[in-house]
């Protein structure tokens, strides 16, 4: 399905070769050697990509080869046909500088939840959930609601994989409540990473392009929520009756460990200065985040000062945690994706606008992102820069945050639970519950309809 989605793109794009671009220093080279070239390499790439489990290979490699080489081919066919290259250069600052917010953005992101694992936070969750005596359908719901309000903040994937190893803390052998806990916790942390630029790579990147102020993404929690809503009241269908076993004699207790509170309190005050620094002083809103590090940074400095402990924890106990494959793939897609459209190969996008309207393509973005995956897709949106209201960008930002809902492997989030309940949590286990998160999606979009193009509430 990936390679037919990823044949129909190289069709569109060469059907849009000739198209002009908008901007000043657009170059089209689709039809030349150097575009037919990068397009076949960005396909194989994004194969390898896309078949990371069959071939043990981390994404994040072939991400990166494709991402520079494809630039390194550009300019070598330049140089040999005697072109300026100023226009490469200046398409590659502008790229690093919009990569470079990301990339510092989701470092301090990470960080703080590496810093938070050590201190036994999601342990204490974990913990305080399975030791109640909760039904299986209440703990389906509780899972459910944490995912959605968590994942605003600690973002979709992390979230999911929270949640998920609390499924299996739960119980390991009741294979329909996992698989059911396993698509809610999805849906969810998708659902809830659509209404905040922290929850999911592509809000921040609509955010950090800004397509959206930080207060109106908010407006999307209507749609995000009553959808998720739909889901669930059709995946609980299918959660078993009773409660899981819990023996307290040899489950292990935790508790919050000394600086945790305070590191979550932080962690808040980061994300109020980004948000703040952005709306306010128009910084980007990395700098907010950076400044949040900093403050992890003399806290800890102090904590193992004044408790006179020989205790790993410190800013780069925790950054040397945080899984740098992880941005290096960023880095790489978000490169190989400024290439296409360097070559003129985006320009698609505007003219399918122009057949099919705004509304329909915006749609059709979250079936592709669950797919492809929603970084690219919103990356290639982005870039294309179609005309559109702040409507429509919610729209495209609703559909490519909880289209990968849809298929298991169409999002993150989705792919993080399966690794961690691996022969459990499978394609077929959830693509036979598919058609509730299609429902979903479904009334999704008619809030957003109501909401934004009746009401014009936002």
């Amino acid at each position: 399905m990936k390679i037919l989605s990823l044949m129909l793109l190289m069709l569109c794009s060469l059907f849009a070769s000739g198209a002009e671009s908008a901007g000043a220093e657009h170059i089209d080279l689709s039809t030349t050697w150097v575009g037919i070239l990068c397009l076949i390499i960005f396909v194989v790439g994004y194969y390898f990509i896309a078949a990371e489990e069959k071939y043990h290979v981390n994404k994040a490699k072939p991400a990166l080869f494709i991402g520079t080489f494809m630039f390194m081919l550009i300019g070598i066919y330049m140089v040999i046909h005697g072109m300026d290259v100023h226009p490469l250069n200046n398409e590659v600052n502008h790229l690093i500088l919009e990569i470079a917010q990301i990339v510092f953005f989701l470092t301090v992101a990470m960080t703080y939840i590496e810093a938070l694992i050590d201190r036994d936070v999601f342990n204490t969750l974990k913990y305080n959930l399975v030791s109640k005596g909760y039904t299986y359908k209440k703990l389906f719901w509780l899972t459910g609601v944490i995912a959605f309000f968590l994942s605003p903040v600690a973002d979709n994937l992390t979230t999911a994989l929270i949640l998920s190893t609390v499924l299996l803390t739960i119980d390991r052998t009741n294979k329909p409540f996992l698989v059911a806990g396993a698509i809610n916790i999805v849906v969810a942390a998708n659902a809830g990473g659509a209404w905040s630029p922290f929850g999911d790579i592509t809000t921040l990147m609509v955010w950090a392009a800004g397509k959206a102020p930080f207060v109106d993404f908010l407006s999307l929690f209507p749609a995000s929520i009553i959808g998720w809503l739909v889901t669930a009241l059709l995946l609980v269908k299918s959660v078993p009756e009773g409660s899981p076993h819990f023996d307290p004699e040899n489950e292990p207790k935790f508790s919050i460990k000394k600086g945790g509170k305070v590191i979550i309190y932080l962690g808040v005050f980061t994300i109020v200065s980004a948000v703040l620094g952005h709306q306010l002083f128009h910084l980007p809103a990395m700098f907010g985040m950076m400044f949040g590090m900093s403050l992890l940074g003399i806290y800890t400095y102090i904590f193992k000062k004044v408790n006179k402990t020989e205790e790993p924890i410190g800013l780069f106990h925790f950054m040397s945690k945080i899984e740098n494959d992880t941005l290096i793939f960023f880095f790489g897609i978000l490169s190989a994706v400024g290439a296409l459209h360097f070559l003129g190969f985006l320009d698609y996008l505007i003219k399918l606008y122009d057949v099919f309207g705004l509304s329909a393509i915006n749609i059709a973005v979250g079936f592709v992102s669950a797919i492809v995956d929603n970084v690219p897709v919103m990356s290639a949106v982005l870039k294309s820069n179609p005309s559109m209201g702040l409507d429509q960008w919610l729209l495209v930002t609703l559909t490519a945050g909880i289209g990968g809902s849809m298929i298991s492997f169409g999002s993150a989030a989705g792919v993080g639970v399966m690794g961690k309940l691996k022969g459990i949590y499978t394609f077929g286990a959830h693509m036979s519950q598919a058609w509730k998160i299609v429902v979903g999606y479904v009334v999704s979009i008619a809030i957003w309809y109501v909401q934004f193009e009746i009401l014009g509430i936002y």
